[in-house]
């Protein structure tokens, strides 16, 4: 969708928001999905997928096989392994979808393209720019697809943005303003509290916002970071700062330390979207106008469900021989990484054995 721009906005045209390009759920390839790793994310998952998609889900496996046969009875999977080797051996297989803590996704991620199998990989795509970058060289090799579940690029409030932010309808973008912050317990057992599991704040939380800036405003000409370190040494909190290409600013901040109201807002020169909490998952989207009046809302037809959009996006991709994915590529997962990384040096933070 375009908008023209006229000179005098006593002129412009009813500025409205553009329906949603997503594809149907249920017009995906059928895949058949095996599991790695069978927390509560991978539940999130695979409820989705059965509630509103045809894929299949065929196996889990778990470094316990009693745990992955729990998960693989509550909802009627047929494999059931106690190690991730023979989940990705697994020939019934198409693609693994790992979501395991951030400190697994690089060893088993290759694990399952040294087999031979398609990867969706939670986010953060891996502990560093280092792990990332080894990653899409193995699957470009053997090639597999590959991408980075960051499940908020394929939902239809964030295609709306896209459009929106793509035809000029807010005129020239100046600020874009995201967080996402929880208030977890301090308990050094806790994922988000413990090095050896990459926690903290950042590749958790904080990739949220990042990613939200870094599509809105595209490469980061610069990023300043401050932050405060939990009890453990990991990321507790941190603020960043980060200017497009265009000058247009990035105000960003994650925390461990207080539940935020994870909201998002993209302001330009002629009006601004609004995104309610939690912004990262299906939500409503407002375009406000200069003088604060409310022009246009979208509301999503679906609010829950939200990971099955990133695995319909993997089937299409795959259906049609594609290697990555348009709306996630390799090339922008990698570049966050760095950032990421750049923002943990600033902060002083780095985790076991990187």
């Amino acid at each position: 969708m375009s908008h023209e721009l006229p000179v005098d906005d006593h002129d412009a045209p009813r500025m409205v928001l553009p329906a949603p390009r997503t594809p149907s759920l249920r017009d995906a390839p059928v895949l058949k999905w095996g599991v790695v790793a069978p927390g509560w994310i991978a539940n999130y998952f695979v409820e989705a997928l059965q509630k509103y998609t045809d894929q299949k889900v065929v196996a889990v496996g778990s470094r316990d096989a009693g745990r992955a046969r729990a998960f693989a009875d509550r909802f009627g999977i047929p494999s059931a392994y106690g190690s991730y080797a023979e989940l990705v051996e697994d020939r019934d297989v198409d693609i693994v979808y790992i979501a395991s803590p951030h400190s697994g996704h690089f060893e088993q991620a290759m694990q399952a393209i040294d087999a031979g199998r398609h990867v969706l990989v939670e986010k953060a795509f891996t502990r560093n720019a280092g792990e990332a970058e080894q990653l899409i060289e193995a699957a470009r090799k053997r090639g597999v697809f590959l991408m980075e579940a960051m499940w908020t690029r394929f939902l239809p409030h964030i295609d709306v943005v896209r459009q929106v932010v793509a035809s000029g309808l807010l005129g020239e973008v100046q600020t874009v303003i995201a967080d996402h912050g929880l208030r977890v317990d301090p308990d050094p057992g806790h994922r988000h509290y413990a090095p050896e599991l990459a926690g903290g704040a950042l590749l958790d939380l904080g990739i949220y916002p990042v990613s939200f800036a870094w599509m809105v405003l595209g490469p980061f000409a610069s990023v300043t970071a401050v932050g405060t370190k939990a009890f453990t040494g990991v990321d507790g909190q941190a603020s960043i700062v980060v200017t497009g290409g265009s000058g247009a600013h990035g105000v960003l901040n994650t925390t461990v330390f207080a539940r935020t109201p994870t909201t998002a807002s993209v302001s330009g020169t002629r009006a601004r979207l609004e995104i309610d909490g939690h912004f990262y998952g299906p939500a409503e989207v407002r375009l406000i106008g200069r003088d604060h009046e409310l022009l246009d809302t979208f509301v999503p037809d679906l609010l829950d469900g939200g990971l099955c959009y990133q695995a319909a996006e993997a089937a299409r991709c795959i259906g049609a021989g594609r290697l990555e994915s348009d709306l996630m590529p390799l090339s922008e997962t990698l570049s966050i990484m760095r950032v990421l990384d750049g923002v943990r040096r600033d902060l002083d933070v780095s985790f076991p054995g990187e």
